[in-house]
């Protein structure tokens, strides 16, 4: 049992103790009253009923739990934020705390995990909130009830082992102070400061995360946020990044250059949606061991430039999406990627209009099953080496390369459709296309071939090279 339970329950026998004290006075106070007893058979009762020892007792248990507690107290163990209520927010319930427990309630999810510990209860336990230095009882919300700037400081009696989603959806935040917050024994930080939208600033100068194993939607949907300083990230024990930054839609620049990604295994919409990036430099992320990165890079549409030639993605299973609608993106250097294991590329390079050239020669597609949408809307395009494309096992080419309207010639003469059910649109829209080499397509198992040069106007059936009669047909 917690000292702090034990400590209100003793407090409440000694209340016990001293109502039944005051309740047997008042009883022989009225006695006397009413029977004129001698003075001397009262007092001699009242001795009786008083048991100095009981007392003593109580209260030497009492001060012992409070001593325990004040040696577990740090009391420079706390977290400031400062909130900006507006008029639109007076009188309405103003998030200021959660927890994983309250965000599932609030999102209805309802996966239950056995192994999960509840943080609910521990952050109730050792939590007190001050807002504008007044102590107020712990609540997920709050109610102002005037416009105005307030300081509401998190005063922790003891660390805490999980902090996920301790501040999810706090959306009035306009910046928070964790540089006096002792993390030490946190290992999960999942959703800490997920959906802070207003927030501005936040300083992390003396954040310890040196046991923390998952980081996954730490700063997701911060959409205010310009800057961050992650200098002091202990990384090396984090297994899971998924969407870490995902939505931070103002940051311009993230310098991760500390970070040892060395056992990260899912960097899943790490960087989706951060608008407003314009340099990522990751030469020092160690991937070997990372399975999935899907969505990674999703709708970087500031992203001019990427280097990825450090990672090693022998392990990874999934990177559809990886570039999606990465419209300013002009080059990617994908020349050391591995992508024996991969199986999922669909919509990977999709809307990525700015590049001129992509050379995937290096790509080992064997157990890709999907590559629909693949390079959809590359309008840039004018020049695409798939020779080494192994393509044995795919099922769905739909839209594959539509609207590459700058193509105007793609061999594909090493592709192998056997497994191929459909190809809707595969070619739609590239009207520029002249010649194409198609000389091993079998489209025997395809079910769905509607519009596949639709909008080819530059092709001419003499100027594509295959043996399928029902692709001659549809050229006819």
């Amino acid at each position: 049992m917690s000292s702090y339970i034990e400590f209100n329950n003793e407090l409440d026998k000694l209340n016990k103790i001293i109502d039944d004290i005051i309740t047997k006075l008042k009883n022989i106070k009225d006695n006397m009253k009413s029977s004129n007893i001698n003075n001397k058979i009262g007092i001699l009762d009242i001795k009786e009923i008083i048991n100095q020892n009981d007392i003593n007792e109580q209260f030497k248990n009492i001060m012992n739990l409070y001593d325990k507690i004040n040696n577990k107290i740090d009391y420079n163990n706390y977290i400031i934020a400062e909130i900006d209520i507006k008029e639109k927010d007076i009188n309405k319930d103003i998030r200021i705390i959660n927890s994983y427990e309250e965000y599932k309630r609030k999102n209805q999810i309802w996966r239950e995990d056995e192994n999960e510990l509840n943080n609910e209860k521990e952050i109730k336990e050792k939590c007190t909130i001050q807002i504008n230095n007044k102590i107020i009882p712990f609540s997920y919300y709050f109610k102002f009830s005037q416009i105005g700037k307030y300081q509401i400081k998190y005063i922790f009696k003891e660390q805490l082992k999980r902090v996920d989603c301790i501040f999810s959806e706090c959306e009035s935040f306009s910046s928070i102070n964790l540089c006096n917050f002792n993390n030490q024994i946190a290992n999960n930080m999942l959703y800490m400061l997920k959906g802070c939208k207003s927030l501005l600033n936040i300083n992390l100068s003396n954040f310890n995360t040196q046991n923390v194993r998952n980081m996954s939607g730490m700063f997701q949907d911060c959409e205010s946020l310009a800057n961050i300083n992650l200098s002091t990230f202990n990384t090396e024990n984090v297994t899971n990044m998924q969407s870490m930054f995902r939505g931070c839609k103002s940051l311009t620049n993230i310098n991760l250059s500390n970070f040892n990604t060395h056992k990260v295994t899912n960097m899943i919409a790490m960087f989706k949606e951060c608008n407003s990036l314009t340099n990522l430099n990751l030469s020092n992320f160690n991937t070997q061991n990372v399975t999935r990165m899907s969505y990674m890079f999703y709708e970087c549409v500031s992203l001019s430039n990427i280097d990825l030639s450090s990672f090693n993605t022998s392990k990874v299973k999934s990177m559809d999406h990886l570039f999606t609608h990465c419209n300013s993106l002009t080059s990617i250097n994908l020349s050391n990627f591995n992508t024996q294991n991969v199986t999922y590329m669909a919509e990977m390079f999709r809307g990525c209009s700015s590049i001129t050239n992509l050379n995937l020669s290096n790509f080992n597609t064997q157990n890709v099953t999907d590559m629909a949408w693949m390079f959809d809307c590359c309008k840039s395009l004018t020049n695409i080496n798939l020779s080494s494309f192994n393509t044995q096992n795919v099922t769905d080419m739909n839209y594959m390369f539509s609207a590459c309207n700058l193509l105007t010639s793609i061999n594909l003469s090493n592709f192998n459709t056997q497994n191929v059910k459909s190809m809707y649109y595969i070619f739609g829209g590239c009207s520029s296309l002249a010649y194409l080499n198609l000389s091993n397509f079998s489209t025997q198992n395809v079910t769905d071939m509607k519009d596949m040069f639709r909008m080819c106007h530059s092709l001419k059936k003499i100027n594509v090279i295959t043996k399928d009669n029902k692709i001659l047909n549809l050229l006819a």
